[in-house]
C-alpha cells in the first residue's frame, strides 16, 4: 500500500515537472504561429509599423540634435560684423554654422538696408520653413502611436469571432484547446499593438520636446538679431 501511494506521489511529481518544463519553453514565436492566419497577419503589420517607427524617431533625433548644435560666441560675431559693415562675413559665418538659427540669421541680413518689418516677416517666414523641416515625419509617429493599439483590438475582436465560432461548432462538447487559436489571436495582437503605440508615443513626445527647444531657440536668435538692428549707431 505504502508503495502504491509514493508511486502515485512520483507521477504526480512527473506530471507537474512535465508541465513546468512546457510552460518554460512557450516561446512568443509560438505564441504568434498558434494564433492562426489573422493574428500573424496583423502582428506582421505591427512589426513593420514599429520599424518604421524607430526609423523615423532615429533619423530625427539626430537632425534635431544637430540643428542643437551652435556656437554660443555666435551672436557676439554677428554683431561685431554687422556693427563694422562686413555683411559678406556674416554671411559667411552662418553658412558655416549652418544651423536653423544661423539660417534664419543669415535670411535677416540678407534684408539689412530694407524696413525693419520687411526683415521681420522675412525670418518669420523662414522660420516657418524651418519648423516643418524639422517636423518631417513627426506627425507620422503620433499615426503609429494612435493606430497601433486599434490594430491590437481589431486582432481581440478577430480571435473572440474565432473562438465563438469554435463554440458554436463544438456541438455541445466545449473543450479549450479548441478556443486556443482564437484566445492566442485576441491576447498576442492586443499586447504587440500595445507595445507599439507605447514605444511610439513616447518617441513622438520625445521629438515633440526636442522641437520645442529648437523652436526656441530660433526664436531668442531672431528676437537678438532685431534687437541688434535697433541699436544706435
Amino acid at each position: 500500500m505504502l508503495v502504491g501511494l509514493q508511486q502515485k506521489v512520483e507521477t504526480a511529481q512527473n506530471l507537474l515537472e512535465n508541465s513546468q518544463s512546457q510552460e518554460k519553453t512557450l516561446s512568443v514565436y509560438k505564441l504568434i504561429m498558434d494564433g492562426g492566419i489573422g493574428g500573424q497577419i496583423i502582428i506582421a503589420i505591427l512589426v513593420v509599423l514599429l520599424v518604421i517607427a524607430l526609423y523615423i524617431y532615429f533619423e530625427r533625433f539626430f537632425t534635431i540634435r544637430k540643428a542643437t548644435k551652435t556656437d554660443s560666441d555666435f551672436m557676439n560675431k554677428i554683431r561685431d560684423y554687422v556693427s563694422s559693415g562686413k555683411i559678406e562675413s556674416a554671411k559667411i559665418l552662418c553658412a558655416q554654422v549652418n544651423s536653423p538659427a544661423a539660417r534664419l540669421v543669415e535670411k535677416g541680413i540678407s534684408r539689412i538696408g530694407k524696413p525693419l518689418e520687411d526683415i521681420n516677416t522675412a525670418i518669420e517666414n523662414a522660420g516657418r520653413l524651418e519648423i516643418y523641416r524639422l517636423e518631417k515625419n513627426v506627425s507620422v509617429l503620433a499615426t503609429i502611436a494612435g493606430a497601433a493599439p486599434m490594430l491590437g483590438f481589431l486582432g481581440t475582436v478577430i480571435g473572440m469571432i474565432v473562438a465563438i465560432h469554435q463554440i458554436a461548432n463544438a456541438g455541445g462538447q466545449i473543450d479549450i484547446k479548441m478556443l486556443s487559436d482564437g484566445l492566442y489571436t485576441a491576447m498576442t495582437t492586443t499586447v504587440a499593438g500595445l507595445i507599439v503605440g507605447i514605444i511610439a508615443y513616447i518617441q513622438y513626445n520625445h521629438l515633440v520636446v526636442k522641437t520645442d527647444k529648437v523652436m526656441y531657440e530660433m526664436e531668442a536668435k531672431s528676437v537678438e538679431f532685431l534687437d541688434l538692428l535697433n541699436e544706435p549707431v
